[in-house]
């Protein structure tokens, strides 16, 4: 089945941007986040491990040039991939001094490394970064893109999940990334538990709003010792079941902007270090479910994203 005539995938833009199969490689490297540390809160967001996000992360006492190498040379003969993005993954990989943040940046940047993606939170983007970044840029002609986590538009979630932000970061966030020419993707949940199907679309009209340019959607999945799972385990909360869930997806991408290129569909996570990950079903198969159903129902990205440059007006000008 082909993906890409109901969605804008990820791989394929990839590949009509530089005539090869492209791969990214995660980036592992020991940061932390200012909303574990004190800085705007303690505790990280109530979903996070200790692990962050890396669960696939090579260890970051390896140099960063090391994880490159390692994983390239394997990603190279497994799935004939010949370019790269170095991908600073977990955590919050801005949340140090400049010149470290410097240092470990430079070391990504090697042959067949044609883009950087750096992974952090919306408080944690100044013009200070985002100065040398445009210059490593420019110099060593290699793509930039920042990856947002926002998880939802629902400002009240942001605070019940301890975000950290509110939605404001967010909006000034990707305003001054967008000035640079920097490439923006933001990370959104659909099955937050004090979430609806309006969010779900305020999510979709705000993103498509704000022109960004890639969006990667995550499922949400419950890690073992986290705040999440205590309130899962007390029945403090309730997941919304698969089917909902597609739901959430096809109605996100029908209001999504044609223009916006979508890295994934849902997250996952090993079964060893959670309690709960998409519904004890393979997510590929979950895929296969969402996409099958927009062919049945003959549902493509952007059906719905009429509510740009003055839907009000249109009659008087058309």
């Amino acid at each position: 089945m082909n993906d890409e005539l109901y969605y804008r995938t990820y791989s394929t833009h990839l590949r009509d941007i530089y005539g090869c199969k492209v791969y990214k490689l995660p980036v592992n490297i020991p940061v932390t986040c200012p909303n574990r540390d004190g800085c705007v809160g303690t505790g990280g967001c109530i979903f996070c491990g200790d692990v962050g996000a890396g669960f696939e992360n090579l260890s970051n006492e390896i140099s960063i040039k090391e994880q490159l190498i390692k994983n390239m040379s394997y990603i190279r003969k497994r799935y004939k991939a010949k370019k790269f993005i170095a991908y600073f993954q977990n955590f919050t990989n801005t949340y140090m001094p400049l010149k470290m943040f410097k240092n470990l940046v430079l070391q990504s940047i090697m042959e067949d490394i044609v883009e950087i993606a750096i992974s952090t939170r919306p408080d944690a983007i100044s013009d200070e970064y985002l100065d040398f970044l445009k210059d490593i840029s420019i110099k060593n002609n290699i793509s930039i893109t920042i990856e947002l986590g926002i998880q939802t538009v629902n400002y009240k979630t942001l605070k019940k999940i301890n975000r950290g932000h509110s939605l404001a970061e967010f909006i000034d966030a990707v305003m001054r990334i967008k000035r640079y020419g920097f490439k923006v993707c933001s990370h959104i949940i659909l099955n937050l538990p004090w979430d609806d199907i309006e969010d779900t679309i305020e999510s979709a009209k705000v993103l498509s709003a704000m022109e960004i340019d890639y969006v990667k959607l995550h499922s949400l999945y419950i890690v073992k010792n986290t705040l999440l799972a205590n309130m899962y385990l007390n029945n403090k909360i309730q997941l919304i079941d698969k089917n909902e869930y597609i739901h959430r997806v096809i109605t996100f991408l029908e209001y999504l902007s044609p223009n916006i290129v979508v890295q994934r569909l849902l997250g996952r996570a090993p079964k060893e270090d959670t309690i709960f990950v998409n519904w004890n079903t393979s997510w590929w198969k979950i895929k296969d479910e969402i996409i099958e159903s927009m062919k049945t129902n003959n549902i493509g990205q952007g059906c719905k994203c009429d509510y740009l440059n003055g839907k009000a007006v249109r009659k008087f000008v058309e």
